[in-house]
């Protein structure tokens, strides 16, 4: 895949990020109270947040998804600024949010959040004052609350109060002079699909770069600009690497008849809920409940609002989805509508202090501790018994405990890798530490070895202690091919999970086309008319349902995303089908040609999915062979002095650079996409080459049943009639390939391949002896056909 056609800000939506985003504290405006946040000012200044600002956006405006800075400055830094101690955590966090936009589609960001040193000697002094008021007015608080006489307040204060207010401000405070201050920044990557591992290691191997002693290979605006506008969306059912600032990075897209884009990893929700629980919250989703998740960890609110909003499949949820819920906006929780929020938990704070609204339909999901509390009554979802031994067996199959992973916080974590370095490390198995071992250690005990000590130390030699390491090298190979195991068998976990559920929906809604009413005569009289129109005949549906199963049915099919899916399908008549649908009734397709049946022979009887190996291999293809590759990033046109480096903290990018798309006075980038062009002809001609090898059969044949009907003229004798009946199925068998060939390049804004066959026109011509404007509008035609294709 070339890079050279790479779009401009104003181009087609086809680029596989539109924004990247910098948020922290603006050193002008100084230190602000988010006054929004609700945060209690009893505390102390370092538990407060104060307000964040977008610092920079890049690029500045997208005509096809406006960049709305509250809303991004909002998720990105849902609590504000956050500010630490060199004696506090300030870990990474990796977290990602969803913008809704006002027509139903979504816009994703991913974002990491870093802690840098605050250099501004105006805010450390701003904290230092915020510290000296607090402790004040601790103080004051401590000398009010006595009514002793002030002697005896002396004495008491001496006693003991004071030495609470000492360890008080001991540990709980901020000195200028000792202490060093950081602040918390983030950046952020906004795409229009989710492609959350992708850009996961994106950004933190840009945060390495920004902390490593090496400076990056490149300036950072070069990986920027790159993954901005020179790495496109992967195609449907393709896979693309394209380059982070260390690494290449891999993504795939499946293809048009398999479900859609997830990559939120399924097997982190199981753990953290419980294959019991997980079923119940589902069940609750799609009975269009009020649902409240509630942790401490922003990633982990959007992985399993995520995770059962794609286990919806093929239904969508349609109203109010705000995973991460900032805390300015908490009387969202009032709403009486159904909703899916997250809400994060502060540290220490249990349900019980958790002012919530007293509602019957209220789903609270406490993330953490493994806790759900259900609505008083709703149905069960059919056959359940039956569907979670189902999914049991899929997770066993990797290793995943139905019950999940009650103790799945990161002490429990540390713990286990504990216990498996102990494991490493136990001489009695034979395994070599990780660590270096000392030769003599390894080798106490042995005879020959002793001897040998014996004599060196009669004869006066030194021998120096040996040690040995497994070469770096090693160790970061075996530590890769390890992680993208595990992310290929996450990715095959995903996949068979959600086939699981999804095959549910294809056994319950089989026959659901027969129930459909479709009496508009056109899709304007459809939509005037859609408040007053029957769509769906529930009563001759439900009579047609297994007993068993009419408790949940009767409900799911008075929900609002049981409306739009029928409504989907009835304006499919008129215009291209949803993405959702076409893929379901593919697959209600298939169940009829394998298991004809009338409606009326509907039963309870549990059948199992039968398509989870082949889903599973079509995602292990994509990722084992990569299908296009984008262009590396390259050194742009940068003045002398700009794009700085300083250990510790992120660049000021220069923003001239990363405003707009490449442009061809760069000299390093058109050589490098000329290099880059040039190895991809390289590489589509061989596929061309490979697949013209398979169709070469069939060409000899059809050329040789036409050579027993036509007599072959000599080459004097040769006119244009007698060119057009001879070569007409080859000029048609040309262009059916192109149509077949060259259609993935044109999805992914290449025209390499177009340009590799117009490169033969003139010898064409000269071989069927047509000018080139008789031929160039043969192949106008021909091409128009392909370009609609």
């Amino acid at each position: 895949m070339s890079g050279s056609g790479a779009p401009g800000p104003g181009a087609a939506p086809c680029r596989f990020a539109h924004y990247f985003v910098l948020c922290g504290i603006d050193a002008e405006s100084g230190l602000e109270p988010d006054e929004l946040a609700g945060e209690n000012f009893d505390q102390s200044p370092l538990r407060r947040t104060f307000k964040s600002k977008v610092l920079a956006h890049y690029p500045q405006n997208i005509e096809w998804n406006p960049f709305d800075q509250d809303a991004v400055n909002m998720l990105c830094m849902p609590k504000g600024l956050s500010f630490r101690t060199q004696a506090d955590n300030r870990d990474p966090q990796l977290h990602s949010f969803i913008i809704t936009r006002e027509d139903g589609s979504r816009t994703y960001g991913f974002v990491l959040t870093f802690y840098e040193e605050v250099t501004s000697k105006q805010i450390c002094t701003a904290m230092q004052t915020l510290y000296q008021m607090h402790n004040a007015e601790q103080y004051s608080s401590v000398c009010a609350s006595s009514s002793c006489s002030m002697d005896s307040l002396a004495s008491s204060i001496d006693e003991g109060d004071a030495t609470s207010l000492a360890k008080l401000q001991r540990y709980n405070s901020y000195d200028i002079s000792r202490d060093t201050l950081y602040v918390s920044k983030c950046i952020c990557l906004i795409t229009p699909l989710p492609f959350m591992q992708a850009c996961k290691k994106f950004l933190v191997q840009l945060y390495k770069a920004v902390t490593s002693q090496q400076p990056p290979p490149l300036p950072l605006e070069s990986y920027i600009h790159n993954i901005l506008y020179e790495v496109p969306l992967p195609p449907p059912g393709r896979s693309l690497k394209f380059y982070g600032v260390y690494e290449p990075i891999i993504c795939q897209r499946p293809g048009p008849n398999e479900l859609p884009l997830s990559d939120y990893p399924l097997r982190e929700v199981f753990e953290l809920l419980g294959l019991e629980n997980l079923v119940q919250v589902f069940t609750c989703v799609l009975l269009e409940m009020q649902i409240l998740l509630y942790s401490q960890d922003y990633q982990r609110l959007m992985t399993v609002a995520e995770g059962i909003t794609t286990l919806l499949f093929p239904f969508q949820w349609q109203h109010v989805y705000v995973p991460i819920l900032p805390a300015s906006l908490l009387h969202f929780l009032d709403a009486p509508v159904p909703y899916l929020m997250g809400l994060q938990s502060k540290e220490g704070t249990d349900r019980s202090k958790l002012e919530l609204p007293q509602e019957a339909n209220l789903c609270f999901v406490d993330i953490d501790n493994h806790f759900i509390e259900l609505p008083e009554e709703f149905p069960q979802f059919p056959n359940k018994l039956e569907f979670i031994q189902e999914i049991s067996e899929v997770l066993l199959q990797f290793g995943i405990p139905p019950e999940g992973n009650l103790h799945c916080s990161d002490s429990a974590t540390k713990l286990k890798n504990l216990v498996l370095s102990d494991l490493v490390n136990d001489k009695k198995n034979g395994n070599i530490p990780g660590n270096a071992l000392n030769m003599y250690e390894l080798l106490k005990g042995n005879e020959t070895i002793a001897r040998l000590q014996a004599l060196a130390k009669r004869t006066g030699v030194t021998m120096e202690k040996m040690t040995i390491t497994a070469p770096l090298a090693e160790k970061e190979k075996d530590m890769k091919l390890q992680c993208e195991e595990v992310e290929l068998r996450d990715y095959k976990l995903n996949v068979q999970l959600r086939e699981v559920f999804a095959n549910r929906f294809t056994q319950l809604f089989a026959d659901y086309e027969a129930f459909v009413i479709q009496a508009a005569p056109d899709l304007e009289s459809w939509l005037t008319n859609r408040e007053q129109m029957q769509n769906f005949d529930k009563a001759s549906f439900l009579s047609d349902q297994p007993e068993p199963y009419l408790p949940f049915l009767s409900h799911f099919i008075e929900t609002q995303m049981f409306a739009t899916f029928i409504d989907n399908k009835i304006i499919s008549q008129w215009e291209e089908k949803d993405p959702f649908l076409r893929v379901f009734d593919s697959r209600i397709e298939k169940i009829r040609l394998y298991n004809v049946r009338a409606p009326a022979l509907r039963t309870s009887n549990y059948q199992k999915c039968s398509t989870l190996k082949e889903a599973a291999q079509s995602i292990e293809q994509r990722l084992m062979k990569i299908d296009h590759t984008a262009i590396h990033p390259h050194l742009l046109d940068m003045k002398i002095g700009q794009g700085k480096y300083e250990q510790g903290f992120f660049p000021k990018l220069q923003s001239d650079v990363l405003a707009t798309g490449p442009t061809n006075n760069n000299r390093w980038a058109s050589r490098s996409a000329t290099t880059q062009r040039r190895k991809d002809r390289l590489r589509q001609h061989s596929e061309h080459i490979g697949l013209d090898n398979d169709l070469r059969e069939k060409y000899m044949q059809e050329a040789r049943s036409l050579g027993k009907n036509l007599r072959q003229p000599k080459l004097s004798d040769l006119s244009p009639a007698v060119i057009a009946q001879t070569n007409s199925k080859f000029v048609e068998g040309l262009l059916k390939e192109c149509r077949m060939k060259v259609h993935p390049p044109l999805s992914l804004c290449s025209l390499t391949a177009l340009q590799l066959l117009m490169l033969n026109v003139n010898s064409i011509c000269r071989l069927y002896s047509e000018s080139p404007s008789q031929l160039e509008q043969r192949w106008s035609v021909g091409l128009t056909g392909c370009l609609q294709d």
